[in-house]
Parts: structure tokens; sequence; C-alpha cells
């Protein structure tokens, strides 16, 4: 028998509500409740790997935006918020935190008097590199009971789950 034949938690979860409302078809929780589990352990996971590289996970977020860039690795701050999905205000005081720990610079744009760009400095490129360099090989430990292929599916059928809207 291998752990995945043997009841976990979400098995006697699901037994203990099925008890409860034998009514109700609650199958989506094979599914749902262990997606949930496995957020929360990639969390975990992910930050352990940002920490390691002297990181908050929301600081590898700006920095990871900044570093996916052609050099010289900027951005301007509304180009951050669209690639980090939080709101201007957070991503001013982010900005702030990563200048003050010499992470980033602000300088103005080019082209635009008004506006600023966010370059990564030397430091931050150093520390977003160590970041995913950790996480990628902590994912990979993570993912290494599913073969290739299995992998595979698996990221097939979440980015369907992951793309489906509901309105």
């Amino acid at each position: 028998m291998t752990p995945a034949d043997r009841d976990d938690e979400v098995d006697l979860l699901i037994d203990a509500w099925s008890r409860r409302l034998p009514d109700i078809d609650l199958t989506p929780l094979d599914v749902m409740s262990r997606l949930r589990r496995a957020a929360n352990r990639l969390t975990r996971l992910r930050a352990d790997a940002f920490r390691g590289a002297g990181l908050t996970a929301w600081e590898f977020d700006v920095l990871a935006a900044l570093r996916r860039e052609e050099p010289p690795h900027e951005l301007s701050p509304m180009q951050l918020v669209t690639a980090t999905m939080i709101g201007s205000a957070a991503m001013t005081n982010r900005i702030d935190k990563l200048v003050a720990r010499g992470l980033v610079e602000r300088r103005r744009h080019p082209s635009d008097g008004r506006g600023v760009l966010v370059r990564l400095l030397p430091e931050g490129i150093e520390r977003a590199d160590a970041a995913m360099t950790a996480l990628a090989q902590h994912e990979a430990e993570e993912l290494s009971a599913l073969s290739r292929a299995d992998q595979a599916t698996l990221a097939r059928l979440l980015r369907v789950l992951a793309s489906t809207e509901r309105g």
C-alpha cells in the first residue's frame, strides 16, 4: 500500500461530513481540501526559501518582478503594482522599504519628468537570484514523489482550474 492509497485527513474529514450530511455530494472536497493543504504547505516552503536569502515573500515578489525585466531591471511603480497585484499605496511603502535596505533605487523616468522608475540594485539581484534558486530546489524536492509526466499532468489540470472564471 502506497501513501496515496491510505486514508488521509481529507478522507477522514469527508467521511465525517458524509455522516452528518448524507444527501450532499462532498466529492469536490477531495480536490479542493487537498489544494488548500498543498497551498498552505507551499506558503511555508516559499517563506523558508525566501528567509534563507534574507527576504520576505513580499520583498521577493517585488524584486522578482524587477529581476525578470531585461537589464537595467527597472519598472515604473504602476508596472510593479500590476505585476504584484497590490495597491499603489502599499507599493509605495514597499518601495520605500526596499530603497532603505539598498535593494532598489528610484530614479527619474528619462522620458517623463514627473515619473520615476524603480531599478534593481546589485544586492537586490543577488538576493532575488538566491531566493529563486532555493525556491526551485525546495519545490523540486517537494515534487520528487511525482514523475515528470505526473507533474506535467498536474500542471495542466491546475492551469485549467486556475483559469476558470465564475461570473
